[in-house]
Order: C-alpha cells, then sequence, then structure tokens
C-alpha cells in the first residue's frame, strides 16, 4: 500500500502539515517494498484550485491513503474518485511524517468520510 502524508519539509522527520491542499510537500511511502520519496506541493502557491491540483499529484503517484489535518469538498472529491482513502491526523500536537506513519500502521487514525470543511474561493460544501 502506497500512503501519503501532508508535510512541511522533505523527510519522514519534518513536521506533519494539517493543509492538504497547501501543504508544503507530500511524503509517500509503498509500504511493501519501503521505497519512499517527499514530492514538492505545486498548488502551494496556485492561486485557486489548490486542493484538486494536490490530490491529482497524490492520485497520480498510485497512493491508496492520505493522511492530512483536513480535506476540502473538492480535495475529498477528487480523491475519492480514484479511490484513494482519506485519514486524520490528530489535532492539537505537533508530529512528524514518521510519528503520523506509526500512528496509521496502528490503525489509530481516524477514516474521513465527508469533507472536513466548506471550500475556498466560493466552492460547496
Amino acid at each position: 500500500m502506497k500512503i501519503a502524508i501532508s508535510i512541511s519539509g522533505n523527510t519522514p522527520d519534518s513536521p506533519f502539515d494539517a493543509r492538504f491542499g497547501r501543504a508544503t510537500a507530500f511524503y509517500i511511502l509503498d509500504m511493501d517494498t519501503g521505497q519512499d520519496q517527499v514530492f514538492d506541493n505545486p498548488a502551494l502557491t496556485a492561486s485557486g484550485g489548490a486542493g484538486v491540483q494536490a490530490a491529482q499529484l497524490v492520485a497520480r503517484q498510485g497512493v491508496e491513503a492520505v493522511v492530512s489535518g483536513a480535506f476540502g469538498p473538492n480535495a475529498f472529491d477528487t480523491l475519492a474518485a480514484a479511490g484513494v482513502e482519506l485519514y486524520l491526523a490528530p489535532e492539537n500536537k505537533r508530529y512528524t511524517a514518521a510519528e503520523i506513519l506509526t500512528m496509521f500502521k496502528a490503525g489509530a487514525l481516524t477514516r474521513a468520510a465527508v469533507a472536513t470543511h466548506e471550500g475556498h474561493h466560493g466552492a460547496r460544501y
């Protein structure tokens, strides 16, 4: 299984970034092979549509699960249409990507069944 975690750096020890569409980067790990890679988020500075752009980047990498802190409706719909499972990291503490990965493996993360907030720029909820 491939998992993506939104981060604000470029290593597994980078801080988790709770902003999916505006995360600095995505740490992607193939849990079957152990291969990992960090992808800069080209949507970070987008004037609009950041969630969809970030979702498309992650989906193109063959990711089957994404962990972030929030998913807008357009990002949620894009990821769900690609068959990607969405998970929410706990709030109120700074975690690293490696700590988030440990929680995911332990089944300690909540699966997002719907978008977690209204979209920006007039998007629907």
